[in-house]
């Protein structure tokens, strides 16, 4: 009966953060279509958060009704003279409208006014992404390049060691003058139980001893990977793993990378306790610097330094800079990964539906409100790009239509519009239906 329960308690968590990411990122890209609609002099009969009947209505001053409808997954603006939620024109309720009426409208409004209006849910869904990656930073800092240990987590380790507010002078010998030479240094030490460290404490030099710079602790859980499904959690340390000692991250990775898929015997360190594991690694495409992707066998761990160096506060400047960054390596990932599945590069599972987004952002609010917000971010960027995609009904397909109209000085005829948003439409069902299939297959 408690397994039942803890199954269904962790079903809703999993429902409801997906609603909430979803009415948030939803709720953002129609409000875009809304407000640069309303300044472009477009009126808004409708904003719907969700679909189908209508539980809470409420029409402001200006005449728009903002309404939330009881099926929770996705959202629309119905503008004036459009005669559904795709923005199809009402040709009847056009006839009836005045010159005037009609520059109000979404179909006689003119084209700058219409494509900045198109434009713009997309490109409100990066903003929220930038937004949320700005405010991540500011709230996160950014290390300040020295190697000074701003935290220690808890580790398994006999006798001194470091301590909180050294600088590290040196690591087995090599000079670490900064945080950039400290990465390089601990990313080519051999694996060893214990390394000597030099190290600037109270105006002295001091030599200690300490774990690898490059130990086997867990830094981060990949949501919905194979220790995230055992219980693994960050701040976890892997003693052994395939029955052998680790020192390394490297050397859990090597040894989880050579099972060939086969299950690994952990065993995992947790506040003074260990806990012994049986995971099977599961196969996944992971993206390279060069754009391209390579397979490998993975339990969903992430590593890195064992301190947490010295952060300072990041300028407003500073991190949008970095936020934009961080927002454009996602990008590119995603549609590089996007173009691997197409031309079969790499396994269509890399590609999720509704299932496997919901699974995400239930494992990331597990993980803490940073993950919840980074995956967010993530996906208020996917679907800007996707919404961008030249296929009509989205947005992208509608930007095209007026690129025609700008260029040929006529909009394509209601056959036409027709009949390629019954083409785009197929297309739309067709790749949710296979994303879906992903979900429940892979």
């Amino acid at each position: 009966m408690s397994d039942i329960l803890s199954r269904v308690g962790g079903l809703s968590w999993t429902v409801a953060f997906f609603v909430i990411a979803l009415g948030i990122i939803v709720a953002v890209h129609e409000y875009g279509h809304y407000i640069i609609g309303r300044w472009s002099g477009i009126h808004a009969e409708v904003f719907s958060l969700g679909f189908g009947p209508v539980l809470f209505k409420r029409r402001d001053k200006r005449g728009t009704q903002w309404q939330l409808a009881a099926v929770p997954l996705g959202g629309y603006v119905k503008f004036l003279g459009d005669s559904n939620a795709a923005a199809g024109q009402d040709a009847g309720a056009m006839a009836g409208l005045s010159a005037e009426e009609r520059r109000h409208t979404m179909h006689g409004a003119p084209l700058w006014a219409r494509a900045a209006t198109v434009a713009a849910g997309p490109i409100f869904n990066f903003i929220l992404a930038l937004a949320v990656f700005v405010g991540m930073i500011q709230w996160q800092g950014i290390a300040t390049g020295n190697p000074t240990i701003g935290k220690l987590p808890a580790y398994p380790f006999d006798g001194p060691s470091l301590l909180v507010g050294d600088r590290i002078l040196s690591i087995a010998g090599q000079p670490t003058p900064d945080l950039e030479a400290l990465a390089a240094v601990a990313d080519k030490l051999p694996a060893a139980p214990a390394v000597t460290y030099q190290v600037e404490r109270a105006g002295q030099t001091v030599d200690v001893h300490g774990p690898h710079p490059m130990p086997p602790l867990v830094k981060g859980v990949q949501p919905t990977s194979a220790a995230m499904k055992a219980g693994i959690q960050a701040g976890d340390v892997v003693l052994q793993a395939g029955g052998q000692p680790v020192y390394t991250f490297d050397q859990l990775r090597e040894t989880v990378g050579g099972s060939g898929g086969k299950p690994v015997d952990l065993t995992i360190w947790r506040e003074g306790k260990q806990i012994n594991l049986s995971l099977t690694p599961e196969r996944r495409d992971m993206p390279l610097a060069n754009g391209g992707f390579e397979t490998r066998w993975l339990l969903g761990l992430s590593g890195g330094l064992m301190i947490e160096p010295e952060l300072r506060h990041a300028g407003a400047l500073e991190s949008v800079k970095l936020a934009a960054q961080q927002g454009w390596l996602v990008a590119k990932s995603s549609l590089s990964g996007l173009w691997h599945v197409v031309t079969g590069a790499i396994s269509r599972c890399n590609i999720s539906g509704p299932i496997g987004m919901a699974e995400v952002l239930g494992d990331a609010a597990r993980s803490g409100p940073m993950d919840f917000l980074s995956i967010l971010a993530t996906l208020s960027l996917g679907i800007g790009l996707i919404n961008l995609f030249p296929i009509p009904v989205l947005d992208g397909g509608h930007l095209v239509f007026h690129v025609y109209e700008a260029l040929t000085g006529r909009a394509p005829s209601a056959r036409i519009l027709g009949l390629l948003m019954t083409v785009g439409l197929a297309v739309v069902l067709s790749f949710m239906a296979f994303a879906l299939t992903n979900d429940l297959s892979c």
